[in-house]
């Protein structure tokens, strides 16, 4: 049974890293029906498919065709593999998904940003742009994706506020991952336009063997929900995370100014 509509919060059900393959066609749909029974609408966190091809992309939008409340994307790297991210874009753009990319949204009075965003590592580890023009070319991706993902948070009007990514923006979250690799995993310049507007929560995926949750500098939430990781961590409940924000009250129309 559907849970009941909350009329004091709206509820959010984010996964990413669902990696849908050609032969995938009927797996998800009790998985993406039991999202929809529990939340106002559901959050994809990037590497929506294996390989980023057509045939993928047309077995996720069928997969995800029947349902009734609204989907937000952003795509992952794996979505890229083919060389044409585009066919999973217009693929679901097609059902009705929102997709972002340093774009925003408002589902219920709450704003949504997203972005793919990029590698490079956290902290005092994060690889500087400096050397050859193939170094300088990668930290610059980076840059451009905390830049899309800035301009996405300016957009957003409304008093409640989510960051959707697929490469994590904290070191915290992909903690359980070989260490080696949390340069690949995703970027410090991520969480540096969250700093800078308040955010209530800020969800990505990428890194499978990673932490559930994290805090930024300054204390928002971040959930990884790579759906591997939820279906390892929490192998007893759909591998989702359910995530409430307050309904805002509604407010008379402001008078006109005289």
């Amino acid at each position: 049974m559907p849970t009941p509509r909350s009329s004091t919060h709206v509820r959010f059900a984010a996964v990413g890293d669902i990696h849908v393959q050609k032969d995938s066609a009927g797996s998800l749909r009790d998985f993406f029906a039991q999202a929809a029974d529990e939340a106002d609408a559901l959050l994809l966190c990037g590497d929506l498919t294996d390989y980023g091809t057509a045939e993928e992309a047309r077995v996720l939008a069928e997969e995800l065709g029947g349902l009734s409340i609204p989907i937000v994307a952003v795509l992952g790297n794996h979505d890229f593999e083919s060389g044409t991210p585009e066919v999973v874009n217009e693929a679901l753009t097609r059902i009705g998904v929102r997709m972002l990319d340093g774009s925003a949204c408002e589902i219920e009075g709450v704003g949504i940003a997203g972005v793919k965003g990029f590698a490079g590592g956290f902290g005092r580890a994060s690889l500087g742009a400096w050397g050859e023009p193939a170094i300088k070319m990668f930290v610059q991706e980076a840059l451009n994706e905390a830049m899309k993902l800035e301009s996405a948070l300016a957009k957003l009007r409304t008093r409640r506020r989510i960051a959707m990514l697929h490469y994590a923006p904290i070191v915290g979250t992909v903690q359980g991952e070989p260490s080696e690799i949390f340069a690949f995993l995703g970027s410090s310049r991520l969480e540096e336009p969250l700093l800078r507007y308040p955010i209530d929560a800020v969800f990505h995926g990428h890194a499978h063997r990673g932490t559930l949750e994290g805090r930024t500098i300054n204390g928002t939430p971040v959930y990884n929900v790579a759906k591997p990781l939820l279906q390892r961590s929490r192998p007893d409940v759909p591998p989702f995370h359910l995530y409430e924000v307050p309904r805002e009250p509604a407010t008379e129309p402001e008078l006109a100014a005289h």
